[in-house]
C-alpha cells in the first residue's frame, strides 16, 4: 500500500474540543512500512506537520492553518506471545502489539475480553495508542510507558525503527525517543500484559469508567485536562479554590465537574479558550507563585 493524501480537514471536526480551522492537506499512513516515504511527501507539501490521533489533547485556532495533518490508519491488535493467555495461566506474561492508530478504548476492551490485565488504569482515556505513547498518557496510578517493551517509530532523522526502553526517556505526560527529530510517530507499540480472568479485568475497567464519569465531563466537548499538575499539587484543586470551576467566557468554560477540564459549550472560540486559560494562569501565579504548564497542545 502507499500513503494516502487527502484534502485538509477542518480541525473543528477532528478534535474533541470542536475548535480549529482547516489544514492544507492530510497524509494517511496506511501501514508502518509506508512511513519510509513520509519525509519526501512532507517536503513536497512544505507546510508544518501535525500528527493527529483522536484530537483529544489539542486546542487549534479558528483560522486557516499552514499545517499538513499526518494520521495513522488503525489495525487490529495482535497477540505475539499468547501461550499464558490461551492456557489460562493466571499471572503469566503476554506480549501484545497494537497499531498506533488504534483507538485506546478499543485496545482496553479487547484486552478485557481476553482477560489481559495492565490496561485498566487507562480506561476512559480518549485517544489512540500512538497518542497515549507520545504523551505517556495515564490515570489511576498507571502510565502507558510502564507497559511498553518496544515501540516502532518514524522520525525525520532516523526513519523507521524499533526502539526499546534504553532508547527513550519518559516522565509525567512525556515520552521522548533518544535522538528523535520532530515530527515523530509511534507506528506500533508492543507491551506486556498479565493473564487474568475476563471477569476480573472487566470489573476493574468498569469501575474506572464509572469513577471518571462521576468526576469528569466525559460526555462533553472537552480537551481533557488543560494544565499539568505542578509538583506535589493538583491543578484542578488550585483552580477550584480560586473559583474557576464552572467559570465561563465566550462559550468556553472550566467544567463545573472538574476545574481543570476545558469545555466548549457549543458556541465557543479558540480566542475565548485562550483568554480563559490566560486568566487562570495569571490567577494561579498571583495566588500561589506557580506557573501552570499546559497539558493541552495549542495548534496555530
Amino acid at each position: 500500500m502507499a500513503l494516502k493524501v487527502a484534502p485538509g480537514p477542518k480541525l473543528s471536526e477532528r478534535t474533541t474540543l470542536r475548535l480549529g480551522g482547516r489544514a492544507q492537506a492530510e497524509i494517511v499512513v496506511t501501514s508502518p512500512e509506508d512511513a519510509d516515504s513520509l519525509g519526501a511527501e512532507l517536503a513536497r507539501h512544505g507546510a508544518s506537520p501535525l500528527v493527529l490521533g483522536w484530537g483529544s489533547n489539542l486546542l487549534a485556532v479558528d483560522e486557516e492553518l499552514d499545517l499538513v495533518v499526518v494520521s495513522l490508519e488503525p489495525a487490529d491488535p495482535v497477540l505475539l506471545e499468547p501461550a499464558a493467555c490461551c492456557a489460562g495461566q493466571e499471572g503469566g506474561k503476554v506480549t501484545v502489539r497494537a497499531s498506533g492508530g488504534l483507538m485506546l478504548p478499543k485496545l482496553v476492551n479487547w484486552a478485557a475480553k481476553l482477560g489481559l490485565s495492565g490496561l485498566e488504569g487507562l480506561a476512559g482515556i480518549p485517544g489512540t495508542v500512538g497518542g497515549a505513547v507520545a504523551m505517556n498518557a495515564g490515570s489511576y496510578g498507571r502510565e502507558t510507558a510502564e507497559l511498553l517493551t518496544r515501540v516502532r517509530i518514524w522520525d525525520l532523522r532516523g526513519g523507521m525503527r524499533w526502539i526499546g526502553p534504553a532508547q527513550w526517556n519518559t516522565g509525567y505526560r512525556r515520552f521522548a525517543p533518544d535522538g528523535g527529530l520532530w515530527p515523530w510517530l509511534a507506528l506500533e507499540a508492543e507491551m506486556t500484559l498479565t493473564a487474568s480472568s475476563p471477569e476480573r479485568v472487566r470489573a476493574l475497567v468498569d469501575a474506572n469508567l464509572a469513577r471518571k464519569k462521576a468526576t469528569q465531563p466525559v460526555s462533553t466537548a472537552t480537551c481533557g485536562c488543560v494544565f499539568k499538575n505542578p509538583e506535589g499539587l493538583s491543578a484542578g484543586k488550585i483552580l477550584d479554590e480560586l473559583g474557576f470551576k464552572g467559570k465561563s467566557l465566550g462559550g468556553m468554560c472550566f467544567s463545573p465537574m472538574h476545574a481543570n477540564f476545558l469545555v466548549n459549550e457549543g458556541r465557543g472560540t479558540a480566542k475565548a479558550a485562550l483568554d480563559l486559560i490566560a486568566k487562570a494562569r495569571e490567577a494561579v501565579k498571583a495566588a500561589y507563585g506557580v506557573e501552570l504548564e499546559l497539558e493541552v497542545r495549542v495548534v496555530r
